[in-house]
């Protein structure tokens, strides 16, 4: 028998975007066994069925949304599934990616436009279109995925850091605007997983630009982000929450 402790978030309503692959699906999965419903969100249809198909297997409950979160009208459309479900609690932001990668001096500025527009513009539409939902709620929680690289910045890697800079500025600005609300708004910095990002594969080893890093896997993230999901709705906020064994 499942009890309180089993299912921290039971009863609850999250929605989880970038949920078709790596740190998104495992938080997704995560959450569904800790009894919340959650609503997944890819531009992948065939991600999401299978991740649907493999919660409801063990029990849980789960609802598609493909979805480009760079989109406005697909962010409402995403965000009125959790409308038709009763409301919403937990939104984790975590869809993002490395469109560009490369010295400034010879980067492409569209390039560089679709970098910004993902792992920034998205967070903030996502965010935007949840608070509304989180006030009529009664409170709740939204978790932005940051990066290190946008605290300390690496070379080559400069539109994803300014990206995510960017991200975290929202999360301290944005935490101050709805204290009142009962809303926490946080960051959680996975630092290096081991998983496909973009449109290569991002190695945490010797050979990668992170060799003194924890070797994690994306089921690694899923106890912080579980524990910043059943914080007290009064609870910490505007704060960073770091896996990176390292300060970058």
């Amino acid at each position: 028998m499942s009890t309180v402790a089993d299912q921290p978030l039971a009863g609850r309503i999250a929605v989880v975007t970038g949920a078709g692959r790596g740190i998104g699906r495992a938080i997704a999965t995560g959450y569904a066994r800790a009894g919340a419903h959650v609503v997944v969100a890819s531009r992948t249809p065939s991600d999401l069925a299978s991740l649907v198909d493999e919660i409801t297997a063990a029990g849980g409950r789960a609802t598609a949304v493909p979805s480009d979160i760079t989109s406005e009208p697909e962010v409402e459309r995403m965000f009125a599934a959790t409308d038709a479900l009763g409301g919403l609690d937990i939104v984790v932001c975590n869809a993002g990616g490395m469109p560009s990668r490369g010295p400034v001096a010879d980067s492409d500025p569209d390039t560089w436009r679709a970098s910004l527009e993902l792992n920034f513009f998205a967070a903030y539409l996502c965010a935007r279109a949840a608070i509304g939902r989180l006030r009529a709620r009664g409170g709740g929680k939204i978790i932005l995925v940051g990066s290190g690289v946008g605290h300390r910045g690496t070379p080559e890697f400069a539109a994803y850091a300014c990206a995510k800079a960017a991200q975290w500025m929202l999360t301290r600005v944005l935490a101050q605007e709805v204290q009142g609300d009962a809303i926490s708004v946080n960051e959680l910095i996975p630092g290096p997983v081991a998983t496909t990002i973009g449109t290569g594969t991002l190695r945490v080893g010797t050979d990668s630009p992170f060799p003194t890093e924890w070797a994690k896997t994306p089921e690694d993230v899923v106890p912080l982000a579980l524990l910043l999901a059943t914080f007290p709705d009064h609870g910490p906020s505007a704060q960073s929450f770091s896996l990176m064994r390292r300060d970058r």
